[in-house]
């Protein structure tokens, strides 16, 4: 056990010492502080622009030219559907030819144009068509409905009874009694990333760690006198802790920026439902991560210690991180096609390479049987202390083998006679 402690402070002290990890973290936190803050900056930068508020700053111009024939009582009608159903904007109605019309778009004096051809016929101007110019939709809606309301007129409804008729709103309530998946998928997602990049991030410095140890003369008196589980576990908790305490700043830290700046954020659903996430669902995650970071971590170690060379660990590695991408992949695929019960995130589910990510993304986004959980974290224990075991002796074989990097048979033949 005091080998144990005196490995894990040392690791631990390596971490803290380290200015890339230091660097990393800073960098973070301040990115939190800057997204978290923006709208409070962007608001502050507005108020000051002119002594104007958003209100009364100046609106892009909307032209509508009404078709040749429509009376005053049409055009009218359009300049009040138009004006109503795009707020952004100052609508104007004029009665422009084709050429006018480009002109006032190239000179800037005007952002777009409908000239309306017929009740249900129009031609949209617009300079450079954005994908996510919704406008001709919106237009398509309000001459609609002015043709509606003209043809009930024609049948002797009043247009005050055809407007009632048309803007009848439909009410519905919506009892979930699962998940509900749009509320809990951007949460979920950046847990599955984090524990992702985390585990790319921190077993890859474990490999390393490893495979540089072996270039110190020092370590074969520490091999053969320290227990090689207390120094694998030692390394490997190490490591844990020290990605848990980075997360801990960044996302403690996102936390505390978000409550400072609350009510700017209270109209965006997706920052709120992040901030928002349920505290069993936090448990869960903290579990899930903890111990799928475990599994991957102690075989980075391993393979890290096979390495003859520094720049042998990315090869000896990329089995290993080949599983891990595999298992995000396949939680990224069912989390878009909102399934997360078909019969491969099942199986992964038990499968301790992956049921990290695929539990938990059930657990998030689905309804599981507390049993199925309960299995599930049973295999991913049981695996980790395996795995870890195995690890700890591959590591002690390892870091005693020069020369060209050993076979997975020498290997094991190695660790079965140890």
């Amino acid at each position: 056990m005091r080998q144990f402690a005196t490995i894990l402070s040392f690791e631990l002290k390596n971490y803290f010492k380290n200015k890339i990890f230091v660097g990393i973290t800073v960098f973070l936190v301040l990115l939190c502080a800057a997204v978290m803050f923006y709208p409070s900056i962007a608001q502050a930068f507005e108020s000051d622009d002119g002594g104007q508020s958003a209100d009364e700053m100046q609106k892009p111009v909307m032209l509508v030219v009404p078709e040749d024939n429509a009376d005053e009582q049409r055009v009218q009608s359009l300049k009040q559907a138009f004006e109503s159903a795009f707020a952004g904007y100052e609508v104007r109605v004029e009665r422009l030819s084709a050429e006018q019309i480009r002109s006032d778009i190239d000179s800037g004096r005007i952002e777009c144009a409908f000239e309306i051809t017929s009740p249900t016929t129009y031609t949209y101007y617009v300079e450079n068509l954005s994908m996510y110019d919704q406008n001709s939709y919106t237009a398509d809606e309000v001459l609609k409905n002015l043709y509606q309301i003209a043809a009930m007129e024609q049948q002797g409804i009043s247009a005050e009874q055809a407007n009632q008729i048309l803007t009848e709103q439909i009410t519905h309530e919506t009892l979930n009694t699962g998940k509900d998946q749009m509320q809990n998928f951007f949460y979920t997602y950046i847990m599955i990333f984090a524990l992702y990049m985390v585990i790319i991030f921190y077993g890859q410095m474990v490999a390393t760690n490893a495979a540089t140890e072996k270039s110190s003369r020092a370590m074969e008196l520490l091999i053969t006198s320290a227990k090689p589980v207390s120094m694998m576990f030692g390394k490997v908790i190490a490591a844990c802790i020290a990605g848990l305490i980075q997360l801990v700043c960044v996302f403690g830290s996102a936390i505390l920026f978000f409550n400072l700046n609350k009510a700017q954020w209270q109209d965006n659903q997706i920052i709120n439902s992040i901030f928002n996430m349920p505290v069993n669902l936090l448990l869960y995650m903290i579990l899930f991560f903890i111990l799928g970071f475990f599994i991957y971590a102690f075989m980075f170690g391993a393979t890290g210690s096979m390495a003859t060379k520094l720049e042998d660990v990315n090869t000896l590695v990329m089995p290993v991180t080949l599983l891990l991408v595999i298992g995000f992949i396949v939680v990224i695929y069912s989390m878009s096609s909102s399934d997360m019960d078909n019969i491969v995130m099942k199986i992964c589910s038990y499968i301790p390479f992956t049921s990290p990510m695929a539990m938990f993304t059930r657990i998030a986004m689905s309804s599981v049987p507390a049993y199925e959980i309960i299995i599930s974290v049973a295999i991913l224990i049981g695996s980790v202390i395996g795995i870890g075991v195995l690890a700890a002796k591959i590591y002690r074989v390892g870091v005693l083998l020069y020369g060209t990097s050993p076979k997975l048979g020498t290997v094991l033949k190695s660790v079965w006679k140890a």
